[in-house]
Protein backbone atom coordinates (compact mmCIF):
# COMPACT_ATOMS: atom_id res chain seq x y z
CA UNK A 1 0.00 0.00 0.00
CA UNK A 2 1.04 3.63 -0.40
CA UNK A 3 2.54 4.75 2.90
CA UNK A 4 1.83 8.46 2.55
CA UNK A 5 -1.83 7.85 1.74
CA UNK A 6 -2.09 5.43 4.64
CA UNK A 7 -0.82 8.11 7.04
CA UNK A 8 -3.37 10.58 5.68
CA UNK A 9 -6.09 8.00 6.23
CA UNK A 10 -5.06 7.80 9.89
CA UNK A 11 -5.58 11.57 10.10
CA UNK A 12 -1.93 12.56 10.37
CA UNK A 13 -2.03 14.73 7.27
CA UNK A 14 0.66 15.41 4.71
CA UNK A 15 3.23 16.38 7.32
CA UNK A 16 3.07 12.89 8.73
CA UNK A 17 5.26 11.66 5.90
CA UNK A 18 8.15 13.37 7.69
CA UNK A 19 7.57 11.68 11.04
CA UNK A 20 5.37 8.74 10.18
CA UNK A 21 7.62 6.10 11.73
CA UNK A 22 7.66 7.93 15.07
CA UNK A 23 3.89 8.42 15.07
CA UNK A 24 3.23 4.77 14.35
CA UNK A 25 5.64 3.35 16.87
CA UNK A 26 5.94 5.96 19.59
CA UNK A 27 3.60 4.08 21.95
CA UNK A 28 5.28 0.73 21.42
CA UNK A 29 7.98 -0.40 23.81
CA UNK A 30 9.85 -2.52 21.23
CA UNK A 31 13.46 -1.48 20.75
CA UNK A 32 13.57 0.50 17.51
CA UNK A 33 17.13 1.80 17.95
CA UNK A 34 18.42 -0.25 15.03
CA UNK A 35 15.90 1.12 12.53
CA UNK A 36 16.41 3.86 9.96
CA UNK A 37 14.21 6.79 10.98
CA UNK A 38 15.64 9.27 8.47
CA UNK A 39 13.25 12.24 8.09
CA UNK A 40 11.43 12.03 4.82
CA UNK A 41 12.49 8.42 4.31
CA UNK A 42 10.95 5.02 4.84
CA UNK A 43 11.61 2.75 7.78
CA UNK A 44 14.40 0.58 6.41
CA UNK A 45 14.01 -2.10 9.06
CA UNK A 46 16.86 -3.27 11.28
CA UNK A 47 20.32 -3.12 9.74
CA UNK A 48 22.07 -6.48 9.46
CA UNK A 49 24.72 -7.07 12.13
CA UNK A 50 27.16 -9.79 11.10
CA UNK A 51 28.52 -12.21 13.68
CA UNK A 52 31.87 -13.99 13.16
CA UNK A 53 31.56 -16.82 10.63
CA UNK A 54 32.99 -19.46 12.92
CA UNK A 55 30.12 -21.93 13.42
CA UNK A 56 30.02 -25.03 11.20
CA UNK A 57 26.96 -25.09 8.98
CA UNK A 58 24.44 -27.69 10.13
CA UNK A 59 22.02 -29.59 7.95
CA UNK A 60 18.68 -30.81 9.29
CA UNK A 61 18.19 -34.56 9.43
CA UNK A 62 16.76 -36.14 6.28
CA UNK A 63 13.60 -38.26 6.27
CA UNK A 64 11.73 -39.88 3.41
CA UNK A 65 8.05 -40.45 2.74
CA UNK A 66 6.80 -41.19 6.24
CA UNK A 67 7.34 -40.01 9.79
CA UNK A 68 6.26 -37.59 12.49
CA UNK A 69 6.39 -33.80 12.49
CA UNK A 70 5.72 -32.38 15.95
CA UNK A 71 5.40 -28.62 16.42
CA UNK A 72 6.80 -27.85 19.86
CA UNK A 73 9.18 -25.68 21.83
CA UNK A 74 12.82 -26.84 21.76
CA UNK A 75 16.18 -25.62 23.01
CA UNK A 76 18.60 -24.62 20.28
CA UNK A 77 21.44 -22.15 19.65
CA UNK A 78 21.10 -19.54 16.90
CA UNK A 79 24.17 -17.66 18.13
CA UNK A 80 27.26 -19.57 19.33
CA UNK A 81 27.04 -20.60 22.98
CA UNK A 82 23.53 -19.24 23.55
CA UNK A 83 20.93 -22.00 23.85
CA UNK A 84 17.44 -20.51 23.67
CA UNK A 85 13.83 -21.60 23.34
CA UNK A 86 12.31 -21.59 19.88
CA UNK A 87 9.84 -23.64 17.83
CA UNK A 88 10.67 -26.66 15.69
CA UNK A 89 9.08 -29.67 14.02
CA UNK A 90 11.76 -31.87 15.62
CA UNK A 91 14.78 -31.32 17.81
CA UNK A 92 16.89 -28.79 15.96
CA UNK A 93 16.60 -25.33 14.48
CA UNK A 94 14.43 -26.46 11.54
CA UNK A 95 12.18 -29.33 10.64
CA UNK A 96 13.73 -32.32 8.87
CA UNK A 97 14.47 -32.16 5.15
CA UNK A 98 12.05 -34.46 3.34
CA UNK A 99 13.64 -36.16 0.32
CA UNK A 100 11.28 -38.20 -1.85
CA UNK A 101 11.09 -39.57 -5.39
CA UNK A 102 8.28 -38.65 -7.73
CA UNK A 103 5.54 -41.25 -7.48
CA UNK A 104 6.08 -41.81 -3.75
CA UNK A 105 3.16 -41.98 -1.34
CA UNK A 106 3.82 -39.57 1.51
CA UNK A 107 2.35 -40.11 4.98
CA UNK A 108 3.36 -37.60 7.62
CA UNK A 109 1.71 -37.35 11.03
CA UNK A 110 1.53 -33.78 12.32
CA UNK A 111 1.31 -33.39 16.09
CA UNK A 112 0.49 -29.92 17.38
CA UNK A 113 2.06 -29.44 20.80
CA UNK A 114 1.78 -25.65 20.63
CA UNK A 115 -0.64 -23.69 22.80
CA UNK A 116 -2.53 -22.51 19.72
CA UNK A 117 -3.88 -23.87 16.45
CA UNK A 118 -1.55 -24.59 13.57
CA UNK A 119 -1.23 -26.68 10.39
CA UNK A 120 1.28 -27.36 7.60
CA UNK A 121 1.26 -25.91 4.09
CA UNK A 122 3.33 -27.82 1.52
CA UNK A 123 4.68 -24.87 -0.41
CA UNK A 124 5.65 -26.11 -3.88
CA UNK A 125 3.92 -29.50 -3.76
CA UNK A 126 0.93 -30.26 -5.97
CA UNK A 127 -1.30 -31.96 -3.42
CA UNK A 128 -5.08 -32.39 -3.09
CA UNK A 129 -6.87 -29.33 -1.71
CA UNK A 130 -7.75 -31.10 1.53
CA UNK A 131 -4.02 -31.69 2.17
CA UNK A 132 -2.76 -28.24 1.17
CA UNK A 133 -2.81 -26.59 4.59
CA UNK A 134 -5.52 -24.03 3.78
CA UNK A 135 -5.99 -21.49 6.60
CA UNK A 136 -9.27 -23.19 7.56
CA UNK A 137 -7.70 -26.66 7.78
CA UNK A 138 -6.47 -26.25 11.34
CA UNK A 139 -5.15 -28.66 13.93
CA UNK A 140 -6.06 -27.50 17.40
CA UNK A 141 -3.56 -27.32 20.27
CA UNK A 142 -2.86 -30.86 21.43
CA UNK A 143 -4.37 -32.36 18.27
CA UNK A 144 -2.95 -34.39 15.38
CA UNK A 145 -3.58 -34.84 11.67
CA UNK A 146 -2.09 -37.18 9.07
CA UNK A 147 -1.10 -35.60 5.77
CA UNK A 148 -1.25 -38.28 3.06
CA UNK A 149 -0.72 -37.68 -0.64
CA UNK A 150 1.13 -38.99 -3.69
CA UNK A 151 3.93 -37.00 -5.28
CA UNK A 152 3.20 -36.39 -8.95
CA UNK A 153 5.37 -33.59 -10.31
CA UNK A 154 8.74 -32.67 -11.76
CA UNK A 155 11.89 -32.57 -9.65
CA UNK A 156 12.02 -29.42 -7.54
CA UNK A 157 12.77 -27.95 -4.16
CA UNK A 158 9.73 -27.15 -2.04
CA UNK A 159 9.35 -26.27 1.62
CA UNK A 160 6.80 -26.47 4.40
CA UNK A 161 5.59 -24.06 7.05
CA UNK A 162 2.44 -23.20 9.07
CA UNK A 163 -0.55 -21.41 7.53
CA UNK A 164 -3.04 -20.46 10.27
CA UNK A 165 -4.41 -17.01 9.43
CA UNK A 166 -2.98 -14.22 11.62
CA UNK A 167 -0.52 -16.67 13.20
CA UNK A 168 1.56 -17.73 10.18
CA UNK A 169 4.19 -15.02 10.52
CA UNK A 170 4.86 -15.63 14.21
CA UNK A 171 5.01 -19.43 13.97
CA UNK A 172 7.27 -19.42 10.91
CA UNK A 173 9.54 -16.76 12.39
CA UNK A 174 9.90 -18.70 15.63
CA UNK A 175 11.23 -21.73 13.74
CA UNK A 176 8.50 -23.78 12.06
CA UNK A 177 9.85 -24.43 8.57
CA UNK A 178 11.58 -27.20 6.65
CA UNK A 179 12.77 -28.17 3.17
CA UNK A 180 11.50 -30.75 0.67
CA UNK A 181 13.48 -32.24 -2.24
CA UNK A 182 11.62 -34.05 -5.02
CA UNK A 183 13.78 -36.28 -7.22
CA UNK A 184 13.09 -37.89 -10.61
CA UNK A 185 15.04 -40.29 -12.86
CA UNK A 186 15.41 -37.55 -15.49
CA UNK A 187 17.03 -35.21 -12.99
CA UNK A 188 19.38 -37.95 -11.72
CA UNK A 189 20.48 -38.65 -15.30
CA UNK A 190 21.92 -35.12 -15.49
CA UNK A 191 24.57 -36.13 -12.92
CA UNK A 192 24.27 -32.84 -11.07
CA UNK A 193 26.37 -32.44 -7.91
CA UNK A 194 24.92 -34.67 -5.20
CA UNK A 195 25.69 -36.08 -1.78
CA UNK A 196 28.10 -33.80 0.08
CA UNK A 197 28.22 -31.53 -2.99
CA UNK A 198 24.50 -30.69 -2.79
CA UNK A 199 23.69 -28.10 -0.11
CA UNK A 200 20.06 -27.42 0.91
CA UNK A 201 20.06 -23.92 2.43
CA UNK A 202 17.15 -22.15 4.11
CA UNK A 203 17.91 -18.46 4.68
CA UNK A 204 16.06 -16.44 7.31
CA UNK A 205 16.67 -13.25 9.21
CA UNK A 206 15.94 -13.13 12.94
CA UNK A 207 15.36 -10.39 15.46
CA UNK A 208 17.09 -11.53 18.65
CA UNK A 209 17.15 -10.22 22.19
CA UNK A 210 20.27 -9.89 24.34
CA UNK A 211 20.12 -13.57 25.28
CA UNK A 212 20.03 -14.65 21.64
CA UNK A 213 16.34 -15.60 21.70
CA UNK A 214 14.11 -14.87 18.71
CA UNK A 215 11.63 -12.11 19.48
CA UNK A 216 8.39 -11.61 17.55
CA UNK A 217 6.77 -8.34 18.57
CA UNK A 218 5.78 -6.47 15.39
CA UNK A 219 5.17 -2.75 15.45
CA UNK A 220 2.90 -0.99 13.00
CA UNK A 221 5.94 -0.28 10.82
CA UNK A 222 6.75 -4.01 10.84
CA UNK A 223 3.26 -4.80 9.62
CA UNK A 224 3.69 -2.19 6.92
CA UNK A 225 7.02 -3.44 5.55
CA UNK A 226 7.40 -6.95 6.96
CA UNK A 227 9.14 -8.19 10.09
CA UNK A 228 12.89 -8.04 9.49
CA UNK A 229 15.72 -8.92 11.83
CA UNK A 230 19.33 -7.89 12.34
CA UNK A 231 20.74 -11.44 12.26
CA UNK A 232 20.85 -13.62 9.14
CA UNK A 233 20.75 -17.39 9.63
CA UNK A 234 21.32 -20.32 7.31
CA UNK A 235 19.66 -23.56 8.37
CA UNK A 236 18.97 -21.88 11.71
CA UNK A 237 22.56 -20.81 12.40
CA UNK A 238 24.07 -17.31 12.41
CA UNK A 239 27.66 -16.86 11.27
CA UNK A 240 27.88 -20.26 9.58
CA UNK A 241 30.78 -21.52 7.48
CA UNK A 242 31.13 -24.61 5.30
CA UNK A 243 34.34 -26.21 3.93
CA UNK A 244 34.37 -26.84 0.17
CA UNK A 245 36.73 -28.37 -2.37
CA UNK A 246 37.82 -26.93 -5.70
CA UNK A 247 34.83 -28.25 -7.59
CA UNK A 248 31.19 -27.43 -8.42
CA UNK A 249 28.52 -27.42 -5.73
CA UNK A 250 24.75 -27.36 -6.04
CA UNK A 251 23.09 -24.82 -3.74
CA UNK A 252 19.36 -25.43 -3.17
CA UNK A 253 18.18 -22.16 -1.60
CA UNK A 254 14.89 -21.20 0.06
CA UNK A 255 14.15 -17.64 1.14
CA UNK A 256 12.29 -18.48 4.35
CA UNK A 257 12.31 -14.94 5.74
CA UNK A 258 9.11 -13.16 6.72
CA UNK A 259 9.77 -10.04 4.67
CA UNK A 260 13.42 -9.67 3.69
CA UNK A 261 14.54 -9.91 0.04
CA UNK A 262 18.08 -11.13 -0.74
CA UNK A 263 20.15 -10.12 -3.76
CA UNK A 264 22.33 -13.24 -3.85
CA UNK A 265 25.89 -13.00 -5.15
CA UNK A 266 29.42 -14.24 -4.41
CA UNK A 267 31.99 -12.09 -2.64
CA UNK A 268 34.63 -12.81 -5.32
CA UNK A 269 32.19 -11.47 -7.96
CA UNK A 270 32.33 -14.79 -9.83
CA UNK A 271 29.39 -15.74 -12.05
CA UNK A 272 27.24 -18.73 -11.15
CA UNK A 273 24.58 -20.74 -12.96
CA UNK A 274 20.86 -20.75 -12.24
CA UNK A 275 19.50 -24.18 -13.13
CA UNK A 276 16.12 -24.21 -11.40
CA UNK A 277 13.40 -22.23 -9.73
CA UNK A 278 10.30 -22.85 -7.58
CA UNK A 279 8.72 -25.53 -9.72
CA UNK A 280 11.74 -27.31 -11.17
CA UNK A 281 14.62 -27.13 -13.58
CA UNK A 282 15.02 -24.50 -16.27
CA UNK A 283 15.32 -25.51 -19.91
CA UNK A 284 19.03 -24.60 -19.83
CA UNK A 285 21.47 -23.03 -17.36
CA UNK A 286 21.44 -19.24 -17.04
CA UNK A 287 24.67 -17.47 -16.04
CA UNK A 288 24.31 -14.52 -13.65
CA UNK A 289 26.37 -12.60 -11.11
CA UNK A 290 23.42 -11.73 -8.84
CA UNK A 291 19.90 -13.01 -8.25
CA UNK A 292 17.05 -11.38 -6.36
CA UNK A 293 15.12 -13.84 -4.17
CA UNK A 294 11.98 -12.78 -2.30
CA UNK A 295 10.21 -14.55 0.59
CA UNK A 296 8.77 -17.90 -0.50
CA UNK A 297 10.90 -18.18 -3.64
CA UNK A 298 13.48 -20.90 -4.22
CA UNK A 299 16.44 -21.13 -6.52
CA UNK A 300 18.74 -23.94 -7.66
CA UNK A 301 22.32 -22.78 -8.27
CA UNK A 302 25.62 -24.24 -9.42
CA UNK A 303 28.71 -22.57 -7.93
CA UNK A 304 32.15 -23.45 -9.29
CA UNK A 305 35.02 -23.19 -6.78
CA UNK A 306 37.54 -24.87 -9.09
CA UNK A 307 39.48 -21.65 -9.78
CA UNK A 308 39.53 -20.49 -6.16
CA UNK A 309 42.93 -21.00 -4.44
CA UNK A 310 42.96 -23.35 -1.49
CA UNK A 311 42.93 -21.33 1.73
CA UNK A 312 40.57 -18.71 0.33
CA UNK A 313 37.19 -17.77 1.79
CA UNK A 314 34.27 -16.96 -0.50
CA UNK A 315 31.04 -15.60 0.93
CA UNK A 316 27.48 -15.98 -0.25
CA UNK A 317 26.37 -12.36 0.04
CA UNK A 318 23.36 -10.16 -0.40
CA UNK A 319 24.22 -7.10 -2.48
CA UNK A 320 22.39 -3.80 -2.52
CA UNK A 321 19.40 -3.37 -4.80
CA UNK A 322 16.92 -0.66 -5.72
CA UNK A 323 13.16 -0.57 -6.08
CA UNK A 324 12.13 -1.32 -2.48
CA UNK A 325 12.41 1.75 -0.26
CA UNK A 326 12.08 -0.36 2.90
CA UNK A 327 15.17 -2.51 2.20
CA UNK A 328 18.03 -3.14 -0.21
CA UNK A 329 20.35 -0.35 0.91
CA UNK A 330 22.81 -2.60 2.72
CA UNK A 331 25.17 -5.33 1.49
CA UNK A 332 26.04 -8.13 3.90
CA UNK A 333 27.49 -11.63 4.09
CA UNK A 334 25.22 -14.65 4.56
CA UNK A 335 27.42 -17.77 4.57
CA UNK A 336 31.18 -18.39 4.36
CA UNK A 337 32.64 -21.08 2.10
CA UNK A 338 36.19 -22.02 3.11
CA UNK A 339 38.05 -23.61 0.20
CA UNK A 340 40.27 -26.12 2.00
CA UNK A 341 40.96 -28.95 -0.45
CA UNK A 342 42.14 -29.28 -4.05
CA UNK A 343 40.11 -31.87 -5.90
CA UNK A 344 39.51 -32.78 -9.53
CA UNK A 345 35.95 -32.22 -10.63
CA UNK A 346 34.24 -34.72 -12.95
CA UNK A 347 31.14 -32.55 -13.34
CA UNK A 348 30.29 -31.19 -16.79
CA UNK A 349 27.58 -28.58 -17.22
CA UNK A 350 24.62 -29.98 -19.18
CA UNK A 351 23.65 -28.04 -22.29
CA UNK A 352 19.97 -28.66 -21.58
CA UNK A 353 18.26 -29.47 -18.30
CA UNK A 354 14.59 -30.11 -18.97
CA UNK A 355 11.73 -29.33 -21.31
CA UNK A 356 9.80 -26.22 -20.34
CA UNK A 357 6.77 -25.94 -22.60
CA UNK A 358 5.38 -22.40 -22.61
CA UNK A 359 1.67 -22.07 -21.93
CA UNK A 360 0.13 -20.28 -24.89
CA UNK A 361 -1.53 -16.98 -24.06
CA UNK A 362 -3.98 -17.79 -26.86
CA UNK A 363 -5.20 -20.73 -24.76
CA UNK A 364 -6.14 -18.49 -21.82
CA UNK A 365 -9.91 -18.29 -21.44
CA UNK A 366 -9.86 -15.43 -18.94
CA UNK A 367 -7.65 -12.61 -17.68
CA UNK A 368 -7.99 -11.49 -14.06
CA UNK A 369 -6.50 -8.25 -12.79
CA UNK A 370 -5.63 -7.64 -9.16
CA UNK A 371 -4.66 -4.26 -7.74
CA UNK A 372 -2.11 -4.93 -4.99
CA UNK A 373 -0.79 -1.39 -4.71
CA UNK A 374 -3.38 0.84 -3.09
CA UNK A 375 -7.04 0.51 -2.29
CA UNK A 376 -9.35 3.15 -0.88
CA UNK A 377 -11.89 0.45 0.01
CA UNK A 378 -9.32 -1.48 2.00
CA UNK A 379 -8.22 1.60 3.91
CA UNK A 380 -11.75 2.79 4.59
CA UNK A 381 -12.60 -0.64 6.01
CA UNK A 382 -9.63 -0.90 8.36
CA UNK A 383 -10.47 -1.86 11.91
CA UNK A 384 -8.07 -1.91 14.82
CA UNK A 385 -5.17 -0.94 12.52
CA UNK A 386 -5.70 -4.09 10.45
CA UNK A 387 -6.27 -4.49 6.74
CA UNK A 388 -3.57 -2.14 5.47
CA UNK A 389 -2.72 -4.60 2.68
CA UNK A 390 -5.37 -5.71 0.23
CA UNK A 391 -5.88 -7.53 -3.04
CA UNK A 392 -8.37 -5.78 -5.26
CA UNK A 393 -9.63 -3.79 -2.28
CA UNK A 394 -10.44 -6.90 -0.22
CA UNK A 395 -8.89 -8.53 2.81
CA UNK A 396 -9.14 -12.19 3.70
CA UNK A 397 -12.44 -13.71 4.77
CA UNK A 398 -12.32 -17.48 5.20
CA UNK A 399 -15.97 -18.05 4.30
CA UNK A 400 -15.89 -16.05 1.06
CA UNK A 401 -14.91 -17.42 -2.36
CA UNK A 402 -13.31 -14.51 -4.15
CA UNK A 403 -12.52 -16.10 -7.52
CA UNK A 404 -14.05 -19.12 -9.26
CA UNK A 405 -11.97 -21.01 -11.83
CA UNK A 406 -13.12 -23.82 -14.10
CA UNK A 407 -11.15 -27.03 -13.65
CA UNK A 408 -8.65 -27.47 -16.49
CA UNK A 409 -8.82 -23.86 -17.67
CA UNK A 410 -5.77 -21.78 -18.47
CA UNK A 411 -5.93 -18.19 -17.24
CA UNK A 412 -3.79 -15.06 -17.17
CA UNK A 413 -3.54 -13.23 -13.85
CA UNK A 414 -2.09 -9.74 -13.56
CA UNK A 415 -0.78 -8.30 -10.29
CA UNK A 416 -0.72 -4.51 -10.49
CA UNK A 417 1.57 -2.75 -8.02
CA UNK A 418 1.98 0.35 -10.17
CA UNK A 419 0.47 2.59 -7.46
CA UNK A 420 2.19 0.93 -4.51
CA UNK A 421 5.47 1.56 -2.74
CA UNK A 422 6.07 -1.84 -1.15
CA UNK A 423 7.29 -5.09 -2.76
CA UNK A 424 4.86 -8.01 -2.80
CA UNK A 425 5.95 -11.61 -3.52
CA UNK A 426 2.67 -13.09 -4.79
CA UNK A 427 2.12 -16.81 -4.17
CA UNK A 428 -0.53 -19.15 -5.64
CA UNK A 429 -1.43 -22.41 -3.94
CA UNK A 430 -2.47 -25.48 -5.91
CA UNK A 431 -0.62 -24.84 -9.16
CA UNK A 432 2.57 -23.66 -10.80
CA UNK A 433 2.56 -20.78 -13.26
CA UNK A 434 4.79 -19.15 -15.83
CA UNK A 435 5.71 -15.47 -15.78
CA UNK A 436 4.71 -13.76 -19.02
CA UNK A 437 5.81 -10.17 -18.56
CA UNK A 438 6.81 -7.39 -16.19
CA UNK A 439 5.93 -3.81 -17.13
CA UNK A 440 7.30 -0.84 -15.19
CA UNK A 441 9.91 -0.89 -12.44
CA UNK A 442 12.58 -3.43 -13.41
CA UNK A 443 10.72 -3.96 -16.70
CA UNK A 444 12.20 -7.37 -17.52
CA UNK A 445 12.12 -11.06 -16.61
CA UNK A 446 15.00 -12.69 -14.78
CA UNK A 447 16.81 -16.03 -14.87
CA UNK A 448 14.78 -17.57 -12.04
CA UNK A 449 11.54 -16.52 -13.75
CA UNK A 450 12.10 -18.62 -16.88
CA UNK A 451 10.74 -21.86 -15.42
CA UNK A 452 7.71 -23.02 -13.44
CA UNK A 453 6.96 -20.72 -10.50
CA UNK A 454 4.58 -20.51 -7.55
CA UNK A 455 5.81 -17.15 -6.18
CA UNK A 456 6.71 -14.01 -8.12
CA UNK A 457 8.10 -10.72 -6.87
CA UNK A 458 6.11 -7.63 -7.84
CA UNK A 459 8.12 -4.52 -6.99
CA UNK A 460 6.60 -1.03 -6.59
CA UNK A 461 5.69 0.44 -9.94
CA UNK A 462 5.38 -2.97 -11.62
CA UNK A 463 2.61 -4.94 -13.28
CA UNK A 464 3.41 -8.64 -13.59
CA UNK A 465 1.40 -11.06 -15.71
CA UNK A 466 1.44 -14.81 -15.13
CA UNK A 467 -0.27 -17.73 -16.86
CA UNK A 468 -1.42 -20.95 -15.19
CA UNK A 469 -3.47 -24.04 -15.91
CA UNK A 470 -5.64 -25.09 -12.97
CA UNK A 471 -5.64 -28.88 -12.80
CA UNK A 472 -6.45 -29.53 -9.13
CA UNK A 473 -10.03 -29.12 -7.85
CA UNK A 474 -10.83 -27.51 -4.53
CA UNK A 475 -10.47 -24.28 -2.58
CA UNK A 476 -7.04 -22.67 -2.38
CA UNK A 477 -5.63 -19.27 -1.45
CA UNK A 478 -3.34 -16.80 -3.15
CA UNK A 479 -1.55 -14.15 -1.16
CA UNK A 480 1.47 -11.98 -0.59
CA UNK A 481 4.28 -14.07 0.91
CA UNK A 482 5.49 -11.18 3.01
CA UNK A 483 4.06 -12.96 6.04
CA UNK A 484 3.04 -9.79 7.89
CA UNK A 485 1.12 -8.67 4.80
CA UNK A 486 -0.50 -12.11 4.57
CA UNK A 487 -1.55 -12.12 8.22
CA UNK A 488 -2.81 -8.57 7.79
CA UNK A 489 -5.31 -9.89 5.24
CA UNK A 490 -3.52 -9.70 1.88
CA UNK A 491 -4.94 -13.07 0.86
CA UNK A 492 -8.00 -14.30 -1.05
CA UNK A 493 -9.71 -17.64 -1.70
CA UNK A 494 -10.14 -19.14 -5.15
CA UNK A 495 -12.12 -22.27 -5.97
CA UNK A 496 -11.34 -24.61 -8.86
CA UNK A 497 -14.30 -26.74 -9.97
Amino acid sequence: MNRQRFLKTLGFGTAASLTGSWLLTGCNTHDMSNMDMTPGGENMGPAITEVPFTTPLRFPETITASGQLTASSVTEAILPGKSVRMLSYRQGALGPTIRVTNGSDVTLRFNNQLTEESNIHWHGLLVPAEMDGHPTQLVQAGGSFTYAFRINQAANMAWYHPHPHEKTAKQAFMGLAGMILIETPDERALNLPSGTFELPLLIQDKRLDGAGSPVYNPTMDDVMIGYMGETVTVNGIAGAFHPVSTRTYRLRIVNGSNGRIYNLALSNKAPFQVIGTDGGLLAAPETVTALLLSPGERTDLLVDFSKVPVGTDVYLTSETFTGASSQGGQAFNILKFSVNKAESDPFRMPVSLSTVTPLSTASAVKTRQFDIGISAEGMDGMSGMKGMHTIGGKTYLASRIDESVKLGDTEIWEFDNSKGDEPHPMHLHGTFFQVISRVGGRNTLYANEKGPKDTVLVMPGERVRIIAQFKTPGTFVFHCHNLEHEDDGMMLNFRVS
